[in-house]
């Protein structure tokens, strides 16, 4: 009988193999599990991090300690029946309308003797918000916080009341110091670099609007840079985090707890957040602190030139490349400047190895600069680069002088210049009574074709022009000379040096037909 046979051993080496795969199954198993969570740690790591936080309870907790309320008094005269105060309450508030009616109904009515509405003396209050940044009682704030008070408190979180004394203040950046006493060491803050958050990185406000401290609110940096036309150095951080009346003075901080802006103007048609709050940077604000701590005021660089921005047309005038730089339109008798042989036409394009894109950085730039540092200059001369040495002074001993030299005028003789459309004369002495001169070199522009190209770029009857083309000129008839050098050149426009009142600025004008 043919029977089938087992190979020996077959059996067992079937289950041996059976149970290798099953346990390299479950090793690959266990290995894509793990890599699965480290994976998801890692996402959620990422998240925590880039993505929106859990929670900023934690953080704030401990913030909160930091940041100040302050109260501010002063003695202020109105007349009596006169003109209703500030409302305190937000627009819409079902305070407002009380508030209005309480005033009416006991505003005095005079003196009772007919003689109108004397001065009565009262005292006005105002909040606003702080933040420690010394354990040994430094507190900082916004200058517009403090500006005037007779008295200052600043009412910490657990509601302690500490009388203030102002160390300085800085009206340029709106920033004030002030220095309480404490029994114990005050909770402090920490800087931040303004230069390393970027658009779109989470930021906390915390303040006191309306009188409601320890107010907090989040959001994000929306733009860096901004020029509100606030004072000489803006370069806003602007956040859509919740600021109002009151979180003036307040800090900014980023994720870290840093504080990274002092929270100073918002823009709003009501009055209350519109999504648009604008925070001085803490770079530009810790430089100026220590000074002020350091000095009780400010130590400024200065170099003693007026600027006006280079726009396409100028920079063409001039022979530049782009538009880029500051267009020195003035020179201070005396300054750093002047001594370093800077002249009116030169566009600084870098100051200090720091290249200089638009008018508005050199004040930033020079005003940072160390008093007494001798720095190289960059200028665009007459087509070329020319680098000069100045030594800077300081701005806040700096004494703007104006000279004024009392020449005879040249020959009166009027002239139409159709390429400009304007009409010029000599500086005569009725034209000085009738516009103001003050005795200036230059042509007086005496009428202005509308339409033309000199209206198009904003002059007017009484202005001056000094210079064309970077030459002084002193007749209608030398300014028509410089004007047909640049036609025959086959340039587009004429740069004009124009003085109008106490403003001196280039002003490049476009010649008719090119």
């Amino acid at each position: 009988m043919v029977g089938h046979r087992k190979a020996p051993g077959t059996s067992r080496q079937v289950q041996a193999r059976v149970l290798t795969q099953s346990t390299e199954f479950i090793r690959l198993a266990v290995y894509s599990a793990g890599l699965a969570f480290l994976l998801m740690l890692a996402m959620a790591a990422a998240a925590q991090a880039k993505g929106v936080p859990d929670s900023f309870a934690d953080l704030v907790e401990q913030l909160n300690p930091t940041v100040v309320n302050i109260s501010t008094s002063q003695t202020v005269e109105t007349p009596q029946g006169g003109q209703r105060p500030e409302n305190p309450f937000p627009p819409g508030s079902p305070f407002e309308e009380f508030f209005k009616d309480f005033f009416d109904r006991n505003r005095p009515q005079g003196d009772g003797n007919g003689n109108g509405s004397p001065q009565r003396k009262r005292r006005a209050t105002s909040l606003g918000s702080g933040f420690i940044i010394d354990a040994k009682g430094i507190v900082v704030t916004n200058n517009h916080v403090i500006d005037g008070a007779d008295e200052i408190t600043v009412v910490l979180q657990n509601g302690e009341r500490l009388e203030a004394e102002l160390v300085g203040k800085d009206p340029k950046i709106d920033i004030a110091v002030l220095k309480v006493k404490s029994e114990k060491p005050l909770p402090a803050t920490k800087w931040g670099l303004s230069d390393d958050a970027r658009v779109g990185d989470w930021v906390i406000a915390i303040g006191n609007p309306f009188g409601l401290g320890g107010t907090v609110t989040a959001g994000i940096i929306s733009a860096r840079g901004r020029d509100i036309n606030a004072g000489p150095y803006d370069s806003f951080i602007q956040t859509d985090a919740a600021i109002n009346k009151g979180n003036s003075g307040g800090p900014l901080f980023n994720l870290r707890g840093e504080v990274i802006g002092i929270n100073t103007a918002i823009i709003s048609p009501t009055g209350g957040s519109a999504g648009i709050g604008f925070a001085v940077p803490s770079l530009m604000a810790k430089r100026v602190i220590d000074q002020l701590i350091k000095y009780g005021r400010t130590r400024r660089g200065w170099l003693g030139v007026r600027i006006q921005s280079v726009t396409d047309e100028i920079a063409e005038g001039l022979g530049l490349d782009k538009a880029r730089g500051a267009l020195v339109a003035g020179i201070t008798e005396g300054s750093p400047s002047a001594d370093a042989g800077i002249e009116a036409g030169d566009v600084i394009t870098s100051f200090d190895g720091k290249d200089i894109p638009e008018m508005r950085a050199l004040p930033r730039i020079v005003a940072e600069t160390e008093v007494g540092k001798e720095v190289d200059v960059k200028v665009w001369r007459k087509g070329e680069t020319k680098t000069l040495k100045v030594t800077l002074g300081e701005l806040e001993k700096a004494e703007q002088v104006a000279s004024v030299d009392p020449t005879a005028a040249p020959e009166n003789k009027e002239r139409a210049l159709s390429s400009l459309g304007l009409k010029l004369s000599a500086i005569t002495p009725e034209l000085r009574e009738k516009y103001g001169i003050k005795g200036e070199k230059g042509v007086v522009v005496t009428e202005i074709e509308e339409g033309g190209s000199a209206a198009e770029k904003g002059l007017r009857a009484g202005d001056v022009i000094i210079e064309v083309s970077q030459e002084e000129v002193e007749t209608p008839a030398d300014v028509a000379e410089k004007v047909n050098e640049v036609q025959e050149n086959e340039r587009k426009s004429v740069l004009l040096l124009v003085k109008r009142g106490e403003d001196l600025r280039f002003v490049a004008v476009r010649l008719a037909g090119k």
